[in-house]
């Protein structure tokens, strides 16, 4: 094993500054100069063609001529737009790369330590900063993980499914899939302001208004009670335990005795070990949870997992209802 290898902070880094600097757009056309690419990007030439020439050394970009820059194969991917929103320095991006600095205090206190890095919460730095939240809301939207399946519930049962509560659900973008294909659904999307202001105008443009609802807060609040289905789609992830404990029992209550929650994308259904090295851990202390895991969370939070599937995707479908002395968690129908 080369250690130095795994050790390299060069290519990383230089990935992330060749993707901010839209290195990759520019040469789309064809070969450039370093120069031409460096007054187009705004940067200096020297600092770019050692970038570059690195970059060719490791199979991203053509080097044909001494300065002149090509795209290959590898470089086109950079084009592709969630991976071009994860390494952008000037979104995003930054603050994943940046909050690595703080990954030992995380591990010797066993907590994320992007407060201490930032001066606030990853949540409180996106709610502060627009630029900020809007390339967040777009890496975790369409643009970062492709279009949405509607088909969120095990077995496609939605009889007597009248309303739907996306729980965190960004800009909106699930909810929308599945109004489109269910009409008789009508749906309400918990978020944070700047975010539901967005997946506001989203509706709206996509002229689903009138059977969308859009509540601005916090999704620790109270949820509108009563309703159906409770989706928690890739949300419960981004959170450690109290927190995703504090959202499962919100949800609870408000399903009340006839409602489900279901968790889409962040309980895996095979008996893996718990959690590993992601970005979700880094910014905040989250972590994918075993069924296991889940539905011992779940059973604090006064839920009973009644059914697990997935989506065509590959995505896990996780789905509860309230417990009760007649329901139990064995026996669980798979689809």
């Amino acid at each position: 094993m080369d250690l130095w290898s795994l050790s390299d902070l060069s290519t990383p880094w230089a990935l992330r500054v060749v993707v901010t600097l839209r290195i990759a757009e520019r040469l789309a056309e064809g070969p450039a100069q370093v120069g031409e690419l460096a007054r187009a990007a705004g940067c200096d030439a020297a600092y770019l063609r050692r970038t570059l020439t690195h970059l060719a050394s490791k199979g991203v970009f053509d080097e044909p001529e001494p300065g002149t820059f090509a795209l290959n194969d590898a470089a086109r991917g950079l084009l592709d737009e969630p991976l071009r929103l994860f390494l952008d320095l000037d979104g995003v991006g930054g603050r994943l790369a940046g909050a690595w600095a703080a990954f030992l205090p995380a591990v010797r206190r066993g907590e994320p330590a992007y407060r201490e890095l930032y001066g606030m919460t990853f949540w409180d730095d996106l709610e502060a900063h627009p630029r900020l939240s809007e390339s967040f809301d777009a890496l975790m939207g369409p643009a970062g993980h492709g279009d949405f399946d509607p088909e969120i519930l095990v077995g496609g049962d939605w009889d007597g499914v009248s309303e739907v509560v996306d729980v965190g659900g960004g800009t909106g973008a699930a909810l929308a899939a599945i109004l489109r294909a269910r009409p008789g659904v009508r749906g309400t999307l918990v978020e944070l302001p700047a975010t539901a202001a967005r997946a506001a105008e989203s509706f709206a443009a996509a002229e689903l208004a009138e059977r969308a609802t859009v509540i601005p807060g916090s999704f620790y609040d109270s949820l509108p009670a009563g309703k159906d289905v409770y989706l928690v789609r890739k949300v419960l992830n981004d959170l450690p335990d109290r927190e995703a404990l504090a959202l499962l029992r919100g949800c609870a209550q408000a399903a009340g005795v006839s409602g489900r929650v279901v968790v889409v994308g962040s309980v895996s259904l095979e008996p893996i070990a718990r959690g590993g090295l992601t970005p979700e851990l880094v910014l905040v202390g989250g972590t994918e949870r075993t069924l296991e895991d889940f539905r011992e969370l779940a059973g604090q939070a006064g839920l009973v997992v009644s059914a697990t599937g997935e989506q065509r995707s590959g995505r896990t479908v996780v789905e509860c209802r309230p417990e009760s002395p007649g329901r139990r968690a064995g026996g669980l129908p798979r689809v």
